[in-house]
């Protein structure tokens, strides 16, 4: 067989990958050399997928995940290097591998030192070959396990609900994994939508409480008088409608995790007796003189901002010391959007389980979706999901059928002086768009004369140019 690879002089069992679901991408121009590539890596029990350019090998990185990727150096509009810090954004954990038929190091060492893996020459032997992408593989393993991915360490500490691989996600999840065992108190913030509840029951779910209840309560959704009356209990004729003894909450969820959401929505008053619970370990029931053990461990969250409550008087500076021993913060959705995919998925698949159908996401549809902002974070991406994967006129979900709303967007408001007001965002992407314009009229189309001129990576331009719609001509 005709190849570009130099055929091996001595014939050796080829290394077996690490993973039979490894996930391999091959970009190169040249479409022999990416073809007998990818017949070599899938004959070693490879999933391999192929690019023709840097900009087709983006879009795939942004819609899938991968293992490893072996790009050409040697591309154009976008190079090897653009691919590789493409990558490295979208998933830091994902090997690369340049490939280099110039015969110059220099190109692949200056790879190398933004992040490459590991360099091949052209022409390569097909061992030569399959054992960089065993190694590659080999530290992506490393990685995804200390970086907590891995399926395997998911389903051990029951973690397979909190999707991502983003850098802020493996930092929360170390901190999750590290404090659950421990009874120290919690408080966990975060925007709305980001998921507080589940990482109050991933620390339950992982601590020596375990096997014990686990109680949420929505501070925000229940009266002051009604939620001291849950929470403690009361005796017979401590007010109008006690006919009889009832334990609290807390009593019930005794040796296991108590959770208070929205914590800031509660009054002072009641916030000095939630005190007690966390110093004495205590309760006193409604109309009861005498104090009742409780053992529980307290969780609590908020997406407001308690040191500017404690300013305002409406959070008790004492009570914040004791529920922020560790602070978990949630990042918001824009904070992490190379988890969008991976969430949107995750959505997918649950809907097709519960309604027995076969939906599947297009690329177009994961752009557009990539490209939003999420003001409602997780709880919105999984509500734009549902409706996508309901309202779909066939298995697969476009673009078309993925409805994001305009947060704040006052073009409809009747009277609007001077026509429809556009939001912050519109203008700052009417005014990059311009820019971007301008530039690419300026350089004739060359994306990487007009990354320095307006001194942005190729691949943050790429990106910019492909949610605002424009073409290089």
């Amino acid at each position: 067989m005709a190849s570009p690879m130099s055929e091996s002089t001595e014939r050796r069992e080829a290394p077996a990958p690490a993973s039979p679901a490894a996930r391999v991408l091959i970009v190169d121009d040249q479409r022999n050399m990416r073809t007998t590539t990818a017949l070599v890596l899938r004959q070693a029990g490879y999933d391999v997928a192929e690019a023709e350019s840097g900009e087709a090998a983006l879009s795939r990185l942004l819609a899938e995940p991968f293992d490893v990727v072996l790009t050409d150096l040697k591309m154009a509009p976008l190079d090897g290097i653009a691919v590789l810090r493409g990558a490295l954004e979208i998933a830091p954990t994902t090997q690369v591998i340049v490939m280099t038929g110039y015969g110059t190091v220099e190109s692949a060492v200056a790879a190398m030192q933004q992040g490459a893996h590991d360099y091949l020459s052209k022409p390569f032997k097909e061992e030569e070959l399959l054992v960089r992408v065993q190694r590659a593989l080999e530290k992506r393993k490393l990685l995804v396990d200390v970086g907590l991915f891995s399926d395997e360490f998911r389903r051990r500490y029951k973690l397979e609900e909190l999707v991502g691989r983003s850098a802020p996600m493996r930092e929360l999840l170390t901190k999750v994994v590290r404090i659950a065992p421990t009874e120290v108190t919690v408080l966990i913030t975060g925007e709305s939508g980001t998921g507080k509840e589940l990482i109050a029951r991933a620390i339950h779910a992982n601590s020596r409480r375990a096997a014990r209840p686990f109680v949420p309560v929505n501070c925000a959704a229940i009266s002051e008088s009604l939620l001291e009356s849950e929470l403690f209990g009361h005796v017979k004729g401590a007010f109008t409608g006690a006919v009889k003894l009832r334990r609290g909450l807390l009593e019930e969820a005794g040796g296991g995790t108590f959770f208070f959401d929205e914590i800031s929505e509660t009054t002072p008053a009641f916030q000095a007796k939630l005190l007690r619970v966390i110093q004495e370990h205590e309760i006193r029931r409604v109309g009861d003189n005498a104090s009742i053990p409780v053992d529980v461990r307290v969780l609590a969250a908020t997406n407001q901002d308690l040191r500017q409550a404690i300013a305002d008087k409406r959070f008790r500076e004492d009570l914040f010391y004791r529920l922020n021993v560790v602070p978990l913060v949630l990042p918001p959705l824009r904070d992490r959007r190379e988890d969008v995919a991976l969430l949107a998925q995750h959505f997918v698949d649950r809907f097709n389980q519960r309604n027995g159908t076969r939906r599947t996401l297009t690329h177009g549809a994961l752009l557009k979706l990539t490209a939003h902002s999420f003001p409602g974070n997780v709880r919105e991406l999984e509500n734009v999901i549902e409706q996508a994967a309901a309202l779909a006129r066939a298995d697969s979900i476009g673009a078309d059928d993925v409805f994001l709303e305009r947060h704040g967007d006052p073009a409809s408001a009747p009277g609007a002086a001077g026509g429809p007001v556009k939001t912050l965002a519109e203008q700052v992407d009417g005014a990059e768009r311009d820019a971007i314009q301008r530039a690419l009229a300026r350089c004739g189309g060359s994306l990487e004369q007009v990354s320095r001129e307006l001194d942005v990576s190729t691949t943050t331009l790429w990106r910019k140019m492909k949610r605002l719609g424009l073409r290089r001509d």
